[in-house]
């Protein structure tokens, strides 16, 4: 029996290196919350974006019941911590708590096999599509041309997105003029994926689809709140682009009731919030049984081992908030020239080193 002797928790607001909104929130900074536990003398990291309380939850609600479990027998200690959160709640900061320990213990469990994460997991591909994610709606054109133009023209990332929904779908004409503003940047070969984070009503969004079509617009993230179902399907059956939703869930049951309404072309899954990689795979494997294809929601770097190990994968959001974050606090982070990221066959774990002393002017508890 290997025995899990510590487990740690903490949290780090990095500022936006600019205002940054969509279509229903604004925000100029973004809170990491990393676990960590300990075995022999080995110890592994995960992390989840999240409130800073998620921290405090990881250490007053979990931590009890992970210290002194084995470290190998990752089912067993992750059934053990969502019976523990039965009180306070699956869905929300018990959930995210969940997933960064639950990535911590498997990032340890490859550490102390000597294996990369992916290998465990058993690789499905060898690299995996990522898209440009970004184009916040409080961009001016000039920032929004910039970043399109890096991801396309310089990366060579083939796939990008920008938010609409602006003002909660009350400035559709911005929204309709950044959408050609996107097209014109990065030409006619590249996709072009639209998210309005629930910004619209089901009509209007319908309404605006049919105004983009001109423009190619092959995902429409999100058109209506991820929690109208029916509105989500009317949108999917009524528009060309595939619909998009699922970032929010925690849990087996949220997917499939997502799947079985028939509300998505493809489901969004996050392994911060949806029970780390153990939630993960549980997911894709509902999606799969629907002949659905996943798309992993943010967090790029901590969903790469994941995602190469998924084989109804479509892609990785490469998003630019948490992009700028895990390449500045962790050592290993991706690099998604040419379109593509590959998980590290060199390392053991998922390849992420925490820059302590980088993190430290960044943490709030």
């Amino acid at each position: 029996m290997t025995v899990i002797r510590a487990v740690r928790a903490a949290a780090y607001r990095v500022p936006t290196d600019r205002p940054e909104a969509d279509g229903t929130l604004a925000w100029d900074a973004t809170t990491l919350v990393t676990a960590e536990t300990d075995a022999e003398e080995v110890t592994g990291v995960g992390w989840t974006y999240a409130p800073a309380v998620a921290a405090s939850f990881v250490a007053e609600t979990l931590a009890a019941t992970v210290t002194g479990a084995d470290a190998l027998d990752i089912p067993a200690v992750w059934t053990a911590m969502v019976g523990q959160v039965r009180n306070a709640g699956r869905p929300g900061i018990a959930g995210y708590a969940i997933s960064a320990l639950d990535v911590a213990l498997w990032d340890l469990k490859a550490r102390l096999l000597g294996l990369p994460l992916g290998r465990l997991f058993g690789l499905a591909r060898p690299d995996v599509p990522v898209y440009g994610s970004g184009g916040f709606t409080t961009y001016d054109d000039a920032t929004t041309e910039a970043q399109l133009g890096h991801w396309v023209h310089d990366q060579g990332i083939p796939r990008v997105k920008i938010k609409i929904g602006e003002s909660r779908g009350t400035a559709s004409d911005r929204d309709l003029h950044r959408v050609r503003l996107a097209r014109r940047v990065i030409g006619g070969d590249a996709a072009l994926y639209v998210d309005a984070n629930g910004g619209y009503g089901a009509k209007q969004a319908i309404r605006l689809a049919g105004r983009m079509r001109d423009q190619d617009v092959s995902w429409f993230e999100e058109p209506v709140s991820s929690d109208d179902l029916p509105g989500l399907r009317l949108v999917r059956d009524r528009i060309d682009a595939d619909v998009a939703a699922g970032e929010y869930g925690c849990d087996l049951t949220y997917f499939v009731r997502m799947c079985q309404a028939g509300a998505v072309d493809c489901l969004q899954i996050d392994a911060t919030r949806c029970g780390g990689y153990t939630g993960w795979f549980g997911a894709a494997a509902v999606a799969d049984a629907h002949h659905l294809q996943v798309s992993a929601h943010c967090g790029p770097n901590l969903h790469l081992p994941a995602a190469a190990a998924t084989p109804n994968l479509r892609h990785i959001e490469w998003f630019h908030d948490h992009v700028r974050i895990e390449s500045e606090l962790f050592e290993g982070a991706a690099d998604p020239a040419g379109g593509t990221v590959r998980p590290r066959p060199d390392v053991p774990g998922h390849g992420l080193t925490p820059r302590r002393d980088v993190a430290a002017e960044y943490r709030v508890a």
